[in-house]
Parts: structure tokens; C-alpha cells; sequence
């Protein structure tokens, strides 16, 4: 914590706790011998603030089950904080940490589930994908770490790839998809601000027509000279894309943003980033095997069930 704002946060956590059950102490023990005041005609006396008329605020002394009570939680909390961490970066005499127990706890699973992945290890990923029981234990993988950007069919949505199809933007075959997987991708499509409104309209066009969508023909013509120019380094003469640099094929009718007119001047005027996270420190080898099975599967492998 004391990193994410100064070397001084921890210093200013640990005094403002310390301070704080000091105080709590002080007031418990400056309290509790507070005697009864009472008044000339035998009431008890109170501190003068009423409330509603007839609601007093009384001087009386701790009730000492209360005082106790009180007593015993500063006394937890002193032996908590020395214990556990909790004073600023402080890390207790135990050395504990939730990262730390998270850690074993995990690695203590992945032990125990070792025996299960290791009949597959020495599979090639297109016979574990042929493989029903692998295939489900694949399918919770992908629920578990892909689902949330990719759908749980694996459908995908604006800017997430649909994994169920056979368009792939770095490459389809079992070692790419695991590259993927481990070390994450980051496309960029950059912007072509420098370009003129009416040559992105005509690019966005002839875009359009490489794919057999309804497009001006006239413009067609002229964006064919501006996509040779700005965009031919990366998606090829023929617009087929390049699975090295992860730039998409624009001839078929695969679309990562939508295939418009207008979201194609935006993609082209703003450009584009999109950025795939590794799993290389969070999933096991195993675990990457049999995900990259499961998700190869799914445009490969005909019996869909397990989907």
C-alpha cells in the first residue's frame, strides 16, 4: 500500500491505528470511575443536554461487563496487529499474507490435480481436442479465464474474437493458439489521421467490397490507391491480412468491430487496440494444454457437445 501513494503511507496507517486504540484506552480508563452526581432533591444529575423535552443525557459510570468487553477488544486488536500485518507495512511475526495463502492454496491445488492433467500431456493437442473428458475439463478452463471477454460459447463480441469460427488473427494451429495464451497478444491498428475525410470514405469502401458488401463503386476505384498506400504493409495486396503482425483478413466476412461504413472510417481514422492478457504466471502448462485443446476444438472438432 505505501508504494500506490508515498514511502511515508505505511508510516501515516501505522501511526493513525496506534494512535487510535491509545485513545480508545485512555477514554475506557478515564471513564470508569465516574461517580453519581445527584441533584439537592435526590435526581440524579445529568450532563444538561436534553433532548425532546424529557430525554437526558446522564454522567453514570461504564457498566463494568461493557468496560470489559471493551478492554478485551483493544487487547485483541494489540495482539491481532502483532500477529498478523495491519500497522502500515508491518508484516506481523507470523509472516502472513492473504497473497500468500492464495499462492499455496493454488499451488496446492495444482499438486493435487497434476495426476488428472497428466495422462494428457503426452497427447498432441488435436488428439487430447478429440477427447469428450478432455474437452469439459478444457470447457471449465474457458469459463473460468476466457468466458468474461470471449462469451461463454466462445461467440466473442465487438473487439473479442470468436474463437468458434475458423478466422484467426495470429494463427489457428495448436502451438499458436498456446503462444497466445501464454504470452497474450496486442494489436494496434494505428490511426490515419494525416489522411483526408473523403480517402477514408473511399477506403472504407473498397474495405467493403474485398469482402462482398454493398459499396460505391466509384469509390472503390479511388480507395484501392489508398489502401495500396496506408494499408497493404500490413493487411497484404489482396487485403488477406498477416497472421504474424495479428492484422485480420478484410475478404471474407469475419468483422471485429463491424463491417459499416461508419465503423469503418472510425476504425481507420481512430484506429484500434486490442490487448489479450498472458496466462503464462496464472495457468499451469497442463492447464494450457488442455485449454488450447478445447479452444482449437472448437472450429475443428465436429462433435460440438462439449461446447
Amino acid at each position: 500500500m505505501s508504494d500506490f501513494f508515498s514511502s511515508g503511507w505505511g508510516v501515516y496507517i501505522a501511526l493513525v491505528t496506534g494512535v487510535g486504540i491509545v485513545w480508545c484506552l485512555y477514554l475506557l480508563f478515564s471513564q470508569r470511575k465516574t461517580n453519581v452526581t445527584y441533584k439537592p432533591d435526590g435526581s440524579v444529575a445529568d450532563t444538561g443536554h436534553v433532548w425532546d423535552d424529557d430525554l437526558r443525557e446522564l454522567n453514570n459510570p461504564l457498566p463494568r461487563w461493557w468496560m470489559w468487553m471493551f478492554l478485551l477488544s483493544c487487547v485483541f486488536g494489540i495482539v491481532y496487529l502483532t500477529l498478523y500485518p495491519g500497522m502500515g507495512e508491518y508484516k506481523g511475526t507470523l509472516g502472513y499474507s492473504t497473497t500468500g495463502a492464495h499462492d499455496a492454496s493454488v499451488a496446492q491445488a495444482n499438486d493435487q490435480l497434476k495426476p488428472v492433467y497428466a495422462k494428457y500431456m503426452g497427447l498432441d493437442v488435436k488428439q487430447v481436442a478429440a477427447d469428450p473428458a478432455a474437452r469439459e475439463m478444457g470447457q471449465r478452463l474457458f469459463l473460468n479465464h476466457c468466458a468474461q471477454c470471449h462469451g461463454s460459447d466462445a461467440g466473442g463480441s465487438k473487439g473479442f474474437p470468436n474463437l468458434s469460427d475458423s478466422d484467426w488473427l495470429y494463427g489457428g494451429e495448436p502451438a499458436d493458439i498456446k503462444t497466445t495464451i501464454l504470452g497474450g497478444r496486442a494489436g494496434v491498428m494505428p490511426p490515419f489521421a494525416h489522411l483526408e475525410s473523403a480517402q477514408v470514405s473511399d477506403v472504407a469502401n473498397y474495405v467493403r467490397n474485398l469482402s462482398g458488401l454493398a459499396a460505391d463503386q466509384i469509390k472503390v476505384g479511388r480507395g484501392a490507391e489508398v489502401f495500396k498506400a496506408n494499408c497493404a504493409a500490413c493487411h497484404g495486396g489482396d487485403g488477406k491480412g498477416n497472421t504474424a503482425m495479428g492484422a485480420p483478413n478484410l475478404t471474407d466476412k469475419v468483422w471485429l468491430y463491424g463491417s459499416s461504413e461508419a465503423t469503418i472510417v472510425e476504425t481507420v481514422t481512430k484506429g484500434r487496440n486490442g490487448m489479450m492478457p498472458a496466462h503464462e504466471a496464472i495457468l499451469t502448462p497442463e492447464k494450457v494444454h488442455l485449454l488450447a485443446a478445447y479452444v482449437w476444438g472448437l472450429s475443428n472438432v465436429k462433435d460440438k457437445a462439449a461446447k
